[in-house]
C-alpha cells in the first residue's frame, strides 16, 4: 500500500471511488470489469484508479492502484494490471488542473448513440446547463479504442466536461468524483430521452423539434 504519510487523503479518496463505482454499477451504467474511474489525490501528482479486470462492484482498498502522473505505478496490496485506459486518464489530469476526477463507463444508451456515429444532442435544459455539448470522439485511426492522442485534444477546451467515445462509452470529468458521476448519469439519461424523442418523432412523421437555447431561466432573461 502506498505511503499514507505522503498521501494522507489516500483512504478517503479510495472509499469515495469505491462508493462511486458501486453507484455506477447499481444504476446499470457499467457491468462486468469494463470502464474505469479515477480521482486525483491532494498531493496533485498522483491518482487512485480502478485496475484492469476488476468490476465496479468489486473495488476495494486492496485492489485499487495509485499511479503518479508520470506513469509510475506504486506498489499495491494486489499485483494487478493497470487500467487499459490509464494513459488517457493521466493525459487529462496533466492538461487540465481543474479535473480532479474522471468517470468512464460503457453506459448502453450513450454507447448506442456513439456506435451509430451520432453526437448526443443537448435536448434538455439540464444537459444544456450542466454540459453544454458532448463531443463524439471517433475510434483511433487504426480502428481501435480511443487513446490519449484522440481524447486529450478534445478536452484541452476548458468548456468540455463530457464526451462520448464512438463504439466505446462515455466520459464525465469534474472537480470531485460525484460531479464527474453526475455528468456520466446525465449523458446516459439524455441519450435515453433522445432515443425516445427520435422514435416518437419518426412514428408521427415529424422531422424537427424545438431545442432549448438556454439552460436556466436566468440565462434566458439575461439574453432579452
Amino acid at each position: 500500500m502506498p505511503d499514507t504519510t505522503r498521501f494522507p487523503d489516500l483512504f478517503e479518496k479510495m472509499d469515495d471511488l469505491i462508493a462511486m463505482a458501486e453507484r455506477c454499477f447499481q444504476q446499470g451504467l457499467q457491468t462486468n470489469a469494463g470502464g474505469n474511474l479515477s480521482v486525483r489525490l491532494d498531493a496533485r501528482d498522483a491518482i487512485v484508479i480502478k485496475p484492469s479486470g476488476v468490476g465496479f462492484n468489486e473495488c476495494t482498498r486492496e485492489n485499487l492502484q495509485v499511479v503518479q502522473l508520470d506513469g509510475e505505478i506504486l506498489p499495491s496490496a494486489q499485483a494487478l494490471k493497470p487500467s487499459k485506459d490509464l494513459d488517457f486518464h493521466l493525459g487529462l489530469y496533466r492538461i487540465r488542473d481543474d479535473i480532479n476526477a474522471i468517470v468512464h463507463c460503457h453506459s448502453p444508451w450513450a454507447t448506442g448513440y456513439a456506435s451509430a456515429g451520432l453526437e448526443i444532442p443537448c435536448l434538455t435544459v439540464q444537459t444544456l446547463e450542466k454540459i453544454g455539448r458532448m463531443p463524439l470522439i471517433p475510434l483511433s485511426p487504426n480502428g481501435g479504442p480511443q487513446t490519449e492522442a484522440e481524447i486529450s485534444p478534445v478536452f484541452r477546451n476548458p468548456q468540455i466536461r463530457a464526451a462520448v467515445l464512438a463504439n466505446h462509452g462515455a466520459i464525465g470529468v469534474g472537480k470531485t468524483l460525484i460531479a464527474a458521476q453526475y455528468l456520466a448519469e446525465i449523458i446516459e439519461e439524455t441519450a435515453h430521452i433522445a432515443f425516445v424523442r427520435d422514435t416518437l418523432m419518426a412514428a408521427r412523421g415529424k422531422a424537427q423539434a424545438d431545442l432549448p437555447q438556454y439552460g436556466t431561466a436566468a440565462d434566458a432573461r439575461a439574453a432579452r
